[in-house]
């Protein structure tokens, strides 16, 4: 292989990612003596499964630009799996109804997040961590009954695996690859990265900035909807804390992955590496005694590592 081969490979970002995460495996692996491999990659695909779900959200929010980013994500985790598991009360033939209410909740926290932003002038951090507020109080008058569970099918599907592989994770795998076609191959998807490049260079080519960055909001709120009720199924049920690590996570596995935080580049294939690079690295800290203070510390020392390297390779494109 020649050194321009091995120079493209190495210049793309998503590849550090999964190199990250082969690495942590193997230190597991070690770790234990190569006792419970399968069961540790089987856990990580599924679990890693929920933050590629947010992450891809908040990656579009990112891709817009800088300032632009979504807080309310574990608010709405919460909220929409309390709604889910209402609308389906248990019943399998219910299960339509309740993903349609869940759509439906995403698509209205996605409008009301924008209108913040748009209508009231407020910056988007302070918009979408406002609206969390609002809709974890929702979430408490909402789901503070009795824990309902899931359907016995929705919750067959949330658990089950095929050949070690669960259906969750083959299920966003292809949702990622949709994705990433649609952000490299179609017209939002280029939209969203000129935005992101230079909204005002974008506005003069005829981009319709105000309604890429409300799709935005949008898709991820619903993409945060659909995590909250696939977590609750899941989980056996929703809860009002089942949404607290998504904050942290849905921002770590978009930095981590190769997003540039400055906005206009994005980057799917890094969201699924450095989401099992995550759960690798909490479940070998878990396996060392270390607390979760420790882990979010970790947690947040990597964010910033990565910030500072790419922000010394600004031209760097995969």
């Amino acid at each position: 292989m020649s050194s321009l081969s091995l120079k493209r490979i190495a210049g793309k970002p998503w590849l550090w990612s999964w190199l990250a995460a082969a690495l942590i495996f193997i230190a597991s692996l070690v770790a234990s003596q190569g006792v419970g491999a399968g069961s540790l990659l089987t856990a990580a695909l599924g679990f890693s499964a929920f933050f590629v779900i947010v992450g891809i959200g908040q990656l579009l929010v990112i891709s817009t630009g800088p300032g632009n980013i979504d807080l309310s994500i574990p608010a709405n985790v919460a909220l929409t799996g309390a709604i889910g598991m209402k609308l389906m009360d248990s019943q399998n033939d219910l299960i339509w109804l309740g993903l349609l209410g869940v759509l439906a909740a995403g698509i209205l926290i996605g409008c009301a997040n924008y209108a913040l932003i748009r209508l009231l002038r407020i910056p988007p951090i302070i918009a979408t961590l406002s609206a969390s507020f609002l809709l974890q109080s929702m979430a408490i008058a909402y789901g503070r009954s009795v824990r309902i569970q899931p359907p016995e099918a929705f919750y067959g599907f949330a658990t089950g695996r095929v050949l070690g592989i669960p259906y969750l994770a083959l299920a966003v795998a292809a949702l990622a690859v949709m994705m990433g076609y649609v952000l490299s191959r179609t017209l939002y998807g280029r939209w969203t990265l000129a935005v992101g490049q230079n909204p005002r260079a974008a506005e003069l080519a005829g981009v319709r900035v105000g309604r890429v960055r409300f799709a935005t909001y949008v898709l991820s709120a619903v993409f945060a909807s659909l995590c909250g009720v696939l977590l609750a199924g899941f989980s056996g049920g929703a809860s009002l804390s089942m949404g607290d690590e998504y904050l942290l996570a849905s921002i770590a596995v978009v930095v981590i992955g190769g997003t540039s935080v400055a906005g206009g580049y994005s980057n799917i294939p890094g969201l699924w590496g450095a989401a099992l690079f995550l759960y690798l690295l909490v479940s070998m800290l878990n396996s060392f005694g270390a607390s979760a203070g420790v882990r979010l510390i970790l947690t947040g020392v990597i964010i910033i590592a990565v910030i500072c390297a790419m922000s010394g390779r600004k031209g760097a494109r995969a």
